[in-house]
């Protein structure tokens, strides 16, 4: 089913998650008209998705599947969650829900945000008519790394992203997902499967909608943390 949706691409000139920053390679695909972006998902919680298992996320439910690892983002100086990775193989695609108004076209904003960032931070970002739609292709600098002539390596990364009923899901692929165009369409697939629940809360639009765990995943959460750092944990606790 997803095949229908997927165009044939040229194949990247890219080899790995590190070469020199430059400009990506100029790649077409041929276009699709605006209401075909998410015929086959992401899905809104109110449509009729297709019955897979998914992991309640509250405001996303994210596929479950042999082979996909989830992982929840949290940043730590705010203890919140602030985005959901879905790894597969050598493949990641961290995924966030944000509000949006009614009107569309809030993932055309975000684009250019991005575009603006990766430019700043020294990398370099093309547009590229993916299957959701427009998508930002970028190379992104990778601190630290150079290569035997001192050029700074970056790492290729996709920004992709969709409207939906006063949401958008945007999501960032890094790994083969980003560069082998034989695996681009199962880290695709995995976003396609996504399941978007907006709430009828009051949200500004931008702000990230609320990512909660279930309290059986919170608890392995809580002990890989614990495991990580242990000092750290005897110290949060309190004396009975």
């Amino acid at each position: 089913m997803f095949g229908r949706r997927n165009k044939k691409r040229q194949q990247d000139d890219a080899t790995g998650d590190a070469e020199a920053v430059a400009s990506p390679s100029p790649v077409t695909e041929t276009g699709k008209s605006e209401d075909q972006y998410r015929v086959q998902g992401p899905w809104d919680v109110t449509e009729d998705a297709p019955d897979i298992d998914r992991l309640d996320l509250g405001a996303i439910r994210v596929p479950v599947e042999k082979g996909i690892e989830v992982q929840v983002n949290i940043a730590q100086k705010r203890k919140k969650i602030i985005g959901v990775t879905l790894i597969k193989g050598n493949s990641a695609l961290q995924v966030q829900p944000f509000a949006a108004p009614k009107s569309s076209g809030l993932w055309d904003e975000m684009r250019e945000e991005l575009r603006e960032q990766v430019t700043e931070q020294g990398g370099k970002a093309e547009d590229f008519e993916g299957a959701f739609g427009p998508e930002l292709r970028a190379v992104v600098p990778v601190e630290g790394k150079t290569n035997e002539s001192g050029q700074q390596l970056g790492q290729r990364v996709r920004f992709i992203g969709v409207d939906g009923p006063r949401w958008v899901l945007r999501g960032v692929i890094r790994g083969e997902g980003a560069t082998k165009p034989e695996v681009m369409a199962e880290i695709e697939e995995i976003f396609q499967r996504i399941v978007v629940v907006r709430g009828e809360q009051p949200v500004p639009p931008r702000d990230l909608l609320s990512i909660t765990v279930p309290p059986e995943l919170e608890e392995r959460m809580t002990e890989s943390a614990n495991a990580q750092h242990p000092q750290q944990a005897a110290g949060d606790g309190t004396a009975g």
